[in-house]
């Protein structure tokens, strides 16, 4: 399984982690001691909020428990690990796989430090804020402009003009594709349509007026 860390809740006796589905979405899970089935909830794609599946005891397992794990579990890094259990007593210990290190793909910290800069004053993830300034710099970059000019394709163009800005905003240079692939993944959870559609759109707009030049 792929899940983030899992984090305490406060409104009720509880743990909580997130997990990526099969089919590419993620789900949230609640485990509360002495109850013999774990509370689930998708998350929208479109709102970002929790939707509890059908067999879930909205008794047990609350709306504000699972808005609380939405928020705890927000901007986590997914990992490799097993099954989780809950011990005896627990809040001491919670007995889970620890990953090697290899398995943590992306530092939370960078991954919030880009969700913070394309935050609109709403609060909200702003995709439309991603694709401005990632076709601002495409448009100013001379190095964006030799790719163009050298047919580079769409893909590889798109590939340095994010990894680029995201280094950037994260502050780290040492962000390897792999993670800033993850990070793209993350934020590609709750966009239905896709992170990088209008600049996908831009830099073909750009290969094919060089195609005609």
């Amino acid at each position: 399984m792929i899940r983030t860390n899992v984090v305490k809740l406060t409104v009720l006796p509880a743990f909580a982690y997130r997990e990526k589905r099969k089919d590419g979405g993620s789900s949230v899970v609640i485990l509360r001691k002495g109850a013999s089935q774990p509370g689930i909830a998708g998350v929208d794609k479109r709102t970002g909020k929790a939707i509890p599946t059908a067999n879930t005891n909205n008794g047990l397992y609350p709306a504000e428990a699972f808005e609380e794990a939405l928020k705890l579990t927000y901007g986590m890094p997914y990992r490799k690990q097993k099954s989780v259990k809950i011990a005896d007593d627990m809040f001491t210990e919670v007995k889970e796989e620890i990953p090697e290190a290899e398995d943590v793909v992306v530092d939370s910290a960078d991954y919030q430090r880009i969700v913070d800069h394309y935050t609109d004053k709403d609060g909200r993830l702003s995709y439309d804020l991603i694709n401005k300034e990632l076709i601002r710099f495409a448009h100013s970059s001379s190095i964006v402009r030799g790719m163009i000019e050298d047919r580079k394709s769409a893909a590889k163009i798109r590939d340095y003009i994010v990894a680029n800005k995201f280094r950037n905003i994260a502050g780290n240079d040492d962000l390897t594709n792999g993670q800033i692939d993850k990070i793209v993944e993350l934020l590609d959870e709750v966009s239905p349509k896709g992170v990088f559609k209008e600049l996908n759109a831009e830099i073909r707009k750009l290969l094919k007026g060089t195609k005609k030049a």
